[in-house]
């Protein structure tokens, strides 16, 4: 079942009772002139169990221990935005399977080879979805794309994926952004991309909590600064699907300077977006889900490629 995504932009007091989430306003609770009966009718509530992503963005928001507490064990992901509304915090459970341990020491013990391998995998899809975003959007030839693709090499040594990055971003807002350059504090719509990505990388790593692995420890991704090294690798070929959501967002909208709850609501629907893996459709949460089960069965020794999706 794919799991919501819930989104909190105002003051909102958020607490736990039977199982379900009671989403309160304050200038509700507060008032005192107003009957309880009132009050409990302006009560929301959501099954816990059906939460999978919960952004926090407002300085006002009260959250109960209790609360967070059973979001985390129903593996759900907590992100916190700062104040420009953009994700800056990210928790997760510190477990979410039952051989965990196990896991924890295959991944652990996974050898160079196998690491340099599935990095190989993982670019080579990667740049074959951008390639595809290029073909579908734009009249850029892609047959340089589709050989770097097929050279990358055990490790990506000569650094296909940046190459082919740097073609892809020079090539793929066209006229309607000239000279665009992908970059963290870059100019619109890189807001859009960051916010995109940010979303992609939670419930990247919240997959791969949930298969058992430790976000931390990356395939190809080792700076000792980042927490999410393996959510950072393994998000790497659904970037491009965060890339034709945001370009569908340039070309019809007027204005995309500022994250609007307008634009927030389009890229919440990152979730649900479509994408297929062996010919079969699902929407991305559980594909990627998929794709991170697949991992675990690489470091086990039971299979050799990772399930990745195909634009």
């Amino acid at each position: 079942m794919i799991k919501k995504t819930l989104y909190f932009g105002n003051p909102t007091y958020l607490s736990l009772r039977d199982g379900q989430m009671v989403i309160k306003l304050p200038e509700v609770v507060r008032n005192d002139t107003l009957p309880d009966s009132f009050k409990q009718q302006h009560e929301v509530t959501k099954p816990i169990e059906d939460i999978g992503i919960v952004i926090l963005d407002n300085k006002q928001i009260t959250v109960t221990s209790g609360l967070l507490e059973s979001l985390l064990e129903s593996s759900c992901a907590v992100i916190t935005c700062d104040s420009r509304s953009m994700p800056t915090g990210l928790m997760l459970p510190l477990y979410g399977n039952t051989t965990q341990n196990e896991r924890f020491r295959q991944q652990l013990d996974a050898s160079l080879p196998l690491k340099k391998q599935l990095w190989q995998q993982t670019t080579k899809y990667k740049i074959e979805n951008q390639a595809a975003v290029l073909r579908k959007h734009t009249d850029t030839e892609t047959k340089c794309m589709k050989t770097w693709g097929e050279d990358v090499k055990s490790g990506d040594p000569d650094n296909l994926e940046g190459r082919a990055a740097a073609y892809y971003w020079k090539n793929l807002f066209g006229v309607s952004i000239p000279n665009f350059t992908r970059g963290r504090e870059g100019t619109p719509p890189n807001n859009l991309l960051n916010y995109g990505y940010a979303i992609l990388r939670a419930i990247v790593a919240r997959a791969l909590v949930s298969s058992g692995l430790l976000p931390t420890l990356g395939i190809h991704h080792h700076n000792r600064y980042n927490a999410y090294c393996l959510a950072d690798d393994i998000m790497e070929p659904y970037r491009p699907y965060i890339d034709e959501l945001v370009y569908s967002i340039v070309v019809t909208k007027h204005s995309y300077s500022e994250l609007t709850k307008e634009l927030k609501a389009e890229l919440l629907s990152i979730p649900t977006l479509e994408v297929t893996i062996a010919g079969k459709r699902s929407p991305l949460m559980v594909a990627v889900s998929q794709t991170t089960a697949s991992l675990f069965q690489c470091f086990a020794g039971e299979i050799k490629h990772i399930a990745y999706p195909k634009m």
